[in-house]
């Protein structure tokens, strides 16, 4: 189970709190998003949460320094768009995160293959670099990116933004098993999954299963300790079907 979080959203206590109750929610590693002003792969939940999160001074150098902070029982990804990194450095940011205790890092908007210079930048400290494969990835294209993935790689399970959705894609296995054909890392899926039997459905044929939209749209309507109890509930889905398998 991998929860997303908008670092910031709706405050820096609540993400401390998410980010210490995630071993005890059943979480395997988080997701903490970096907001950016213009946030194009996210629907209008996550948009929100960044507009927010920036409008209450939430920067990158911030979501480190929380990060630094918090005593988080699960390894950490930092999520985030290009521009952040390139107004900090990439090679600057590395090393922050290194030092933060980020156990890797996601870029939403490059592509891998796209500037192998800056790439280089950022596994400059040895941070597994996760890649994303979207749906329409081609075979020769999901295997470059499975090349260039580290720690697992991220399948988008539809076209479009984040938010949850009430149905799974009926290809969903297919793509997942071109994915798998391509690399021996787990693979993790994400964008629309919203509820415990679409996590368990994903669950039944991926390693791994992204939650964010909902969670954010829950952390926001109820706060942190309920957002983390319907996290408990998504993880004994998944541990219901792993059983059963």
């Amino acid at each position: 189970m991998i929860p997303y979080i908008t670092a910031g959203f709706p405050d820096a206590a609540a993400t401390r709190a998410m980010l210490e109750g995630m071993e005890r929610a059943g979480a395997d590693i988080v997701e903490l998003g970096v907001p950016w002003s213009d946030p194009v792969a996210d629907g209008p939940v996550i948009q929100a949460s960044t507009h927010a999160a920036i409008a209450g001074g939430t920067t990158l150098r911030s979501v480190l320094e929380l990060l630094k902070r918090s005593r988080c029982g699960v390894p950490v990804i930092v999520f985030s768009y290009l521009n952040p990194i390139l107004a900090m450095g990439a090679s600057r940011f590395a090393a922050a995160a290194r030092d933060a205790g980020a156990a890797g890092v996601l870029v939403t908007d490059l592509p891998a293959g796209t500037d192998a210079a800056l790439e280089g930048e950022l596994r400059s400290t040895g941070l597994p670099l996760v890649r994303l494969v979207a749906p329409t990835s081609t075979d020769e294209r999901i295997r470059e990116i499975a090349r260039a993935s580290e720690g697992f790689v991220y399948l988008l399970a539809r076209t479009g933004v984040t938010g949850a959705r009430t149905k799974v894609g009926a290809d969903l296995g297919q793509r997942i098993a071109a994915v798998r054909a391509a690399t021996s890392l787990p693979i993790a899926v994400g964008f629309g999954i919203g509820a415990a039997d679409q996590a368990a459905e994903v669950g039944a044929l991926a390693d791994g299963v992204v939650v964010g939209s909902a969670l954010v749209e829950r952390m926001k309507g109820k706060g942190s300790e309920a957002a983390l109890s319907w996290l408990a509930e998504l993880r004994a889905a998944l541990d219901k079907v792993r059983r059963a398998a």
